[in-house]
């Protein structure tokens, strides 16, 4: 487990609409407590508050031909260096300045996102991760992102409904 620990901010991105690409901004953002990125069209009181993908995620998409980059599967934080898949829920982890709380890995897709469409596949169910934002901080590219405290496979912050609807979308 030592090794996917800390990784780097690469990119720090934001939309005010839901449902598109979202926009890298290079002097970062701020991340409210219980809210998550101020001014994202996700931030609010919900467990999904920040989400963040590592960028060797969006290098596989690339692999597969896709023009992608940064921003462009709707993460709030683009990661490097971290394997945050391999994190249970209730991890907490210092990216930047804020503090957050993982409250959910991977998504059910209701609907085909445009990325969905030119691909024939969209990684960010599988592998975008979801916090809530335990303490305020400004992110910006290069900064940590370092493991606190290593959770126990619960977050308070997740209604069982949203676990239940993962468990079954994965078993299909």
């Amino acid at each position: 487990m030592e090794e996917c620990r800390e990784g780097r901010v690469r990119s720090v991105n934001t939309s005010r609409r839901k449902g598109g690409r979202k926009t890298p901004c290079a002097g970062g953002a701020a991340i409210e407590a219980n809210r998550g990125v101020a001014g994202d069209a996700h931030a609010g009181d919900w467990h999904r508050q920040v989400s963040l993908l590592a960028w060797e995620s969006i290098e596989k998409a690339q692999a597969m031909g896709l023009d992608v980059a940064e921003g462009d599967f709707a993460e709030n934080v683009t990661t490097e260096g971290i394997d945050l898949l391999a994190l249970p829920l209730g991890t907490r982890v210092r990216v930047g300045g804020a503090l957050l709380e993982l409250s959910q890995i991977g998504k059910v897709c209701h609907t085909k996102c445009a990325i969905y469409h030119l691909a024939g596949d969209c990684i960010f169910p599988r592998e975008g991760v979801f916090f809530v934002a335990l303490e305020d901080g400004e992110v910006k590219p290069g900064d940590p992102v370092q493991v606190v405290a290593l959770g126990d496979g619960t977050c308070a912050h997740t209604p069982p409904e949203a676990l239940e609807e993962l468990r079954a979308a994965r078993e299909g």
